[in-house]
């Protein structure tokens, strides 16, 4: 069983993120040091498979014996998780630290010996909490491990998308900066708590930031879940780009990019769009794309925004049949939805998407981009909240209709044979569905489309039709592309006398040479 070293007395309502703040502002003053790598060869050599057999005990789980209502266990260092991470329980007497032993571990068939892992250390923790009924046994709700990654699950949940504390330099020509969470300090919960509280200590060369996250299992037992971030950042010195609030995921194919071999999945992502709520209220969506013919093999994209509602990478497609994959269960990952609980004032939303041949890779990320990059050693303050839903109605407007499919093909005609011939233009079919759309079902011809095609496309056609199966509408849209070497942007909505009804559909349709 775990002991805990003794540490300073305090109680737990005078530890918090004042504490860490001060740590975050000391160290930003110091020079950097980075993180020592203190693994034997055999452990950095490690393959997935391998690290996978390093299991923490489930007898030796932190707060078990008490019976309380959350329990953590340990990641072991190993692979890429090179660098120990110092992990301290806070309870109403002290903060103390929770020591790493090797014999809390088995190592399943991994060759180890005693000196190989005797000064070795925790490369992070899991979350366990009775969340679903059925089961038998605590689920895993939270992991927090390697650089400030983090993902959470509510009920029903399996892990997809991930959050991180900052990103630095993301999708740029430089190599990206990872900080990285170097310590941590946990409440101690008590029986009958329906969250649990944290507080992380972030380094990196270019800044440094105090975190505190509280996490909810299930939220309002409404069936999701949902952590309050609140970040205190200090940059060390000046940076290109700077990602508040990151979210990462994966996206290879989908209806608006099949895939160019046979696959029996018909789509595989844990995200198939970026959804913006503005300050303006406007709703976009713009749905995700895998530029694997880019000749750069990565493409940015930028929203600018004053005083943003919300954003986040949604998985909208929640049939098991859209994806048909009984190990992976895409369609249970969770969307991830970010809102502001402080004013974030004028910025960007950024979204970056890199080329990927399987879906082994995140290649999508999103944040927020303040639009005036702060000075070294100003402290900046985002606090905010994440929903890991997979209630996506619950993460857009209730009264607008919003895009449920986008598809992409190539256009054609009808011959007089009635055989289809291409045209050499490319189709694009968005459905809208939900809001009102039901409603304006028999007076759909008051309904119009707004459509707007950058200047290295042709708008060859468009045309809305009713969809008796959604109760929405199908828009018909066709563009010939000028340059293939340069990308396209579009835009649509559809309106009822100049208001929309819909929320904005937005694409980027990559550059192929």
């Amino acid at each position: 069983m775990l002991v805990l070293l003794a540490g300073f007395t305090q109680h737990s309502f005078a530890f918090g993120l004042s504490n860490v703040t001060a740590k975050a502002q000391k160290l930003a003053a110091e020079p950097y040091h980075p993180p020592q790598n203190n693994l034997s060869p055999t452990f950095k050599k490690l393959q997935f498979a391998d690290y996978q057999q390093i299991k923490f005990k489930t007898s030796h789980e932190l707060w078990k014996a008490a019976n309380l209502p959350f329990k953590l266990a340990f990641y072991h260092q190993g692979m890429q998780f090179d660098s120990p991470v110092n992990i301290y329980q806070i309870d109403q007497q002290n903060v103390t630290q929770i020591p790493y032993r090797a014999d809390d571990f088995t190592f399943g068939s991994v060759n180890h010996n005693a000196k190989a892992v005797k000064n070795l250390g925790f490369a992070g923790f899991k979350v366990l909490y009775h969340l679903n009924p059925n089961h038998q046994w605590d689920d895993e709700i939270a992991s927090f491990l390697g650089a400030s990654y983090f993902r959470v699950i509510g009920p029903n949940q399996t892990y997809g998308l991930s959050a991180r504390g900052l990103a630095i330099n993301t999708g740029l020509a430089q190599p990206e900066e990872f900080p990285r969470f170097k310590s941590y300090w946990i409440e101690k919960p008590k029986a009958g708590d329906d969250h649990l509280t944290l507080y992380a200590l972030l380094n990196s060369k270019s800044a440094t930031g105090a975190y505190q996250f509280k996490i909810y299992p299930n939220y309002q037992h409404k069936g999701d879940a949902r952590v309050y971030v609140k970040s205190r950042i200090i940059l060390r010195r000046q940076v290109k780009r700077l990602g508040i609030a990151p979210l990462t995921s994966m996206f290879l194919y989908g209806p608006n990019q099949p895939w160019h071999t046979q696959n029996f999945r018909p789509q595989l992502h844990d995200s198939d769009g970026l959804a913006i709520h503005t300050g303006k209220g406007e709703w976009i969506w713009r749905p995700l794309e895998n530029p694997l013919n880019d000749p750069q093999h990565v493409s940015y994209s930028s929203f600018a925004l004053d005083h943003p509602k919300g954003f986040g990478l949604l998985q909208r497609g929640r049939d098991f049949n859209t994806y048909e994959d009984l190990k992976d269960r895409y369609d249970r990952r969770p969307s991830g939805w970010i809102v502001p609980d402080n004013d974030w004032g004028k910025g960007h939303v950024t979204l970056i998407e890199i080329s990927s041949p399987n879906e082994t890779n995140d290649n999508i990320v999103a944040f927020w981009e303040p639009e005036k990059m702060p000075k070294p050693g100003q402290l900046l303050k985002y606090d905010y909240h994440i929903d890991f839903s997979t209630h996506e109605n619950r993460l857009r407007s209730q009264k607008l209709g919003y895009v449920q499919n986008t598809m992409r093909t190539p256009g054609n005609i009808y011959q007089n044979n009635l055989i289809r011939k291409p045209d050499g233009t490319l189709a694009f079919l968005v459905d809208f569905a939900g809001g009102d759309l039901a409603k304006l079902a028999a007076n759909h011809t008051a309904l119009k489309s707004q459509i707007s095609v950058s200047n290295n496309a042709e708008l060859i056609s468009h045309h809305l039709q009713y969809n008796p199966v959604s109760k929405g509408q199908r828009l018909d849209l066709r563009i010939k592309v000028k340059d293939p070497s340069k990308p396209v942007e579009m835009r649509a909505v559809l309106t009822k006398n100049g208001q929309p009804v819909t929320e904005t559909w937005s694409y980027l349709l990559n550059r192929t040479q």
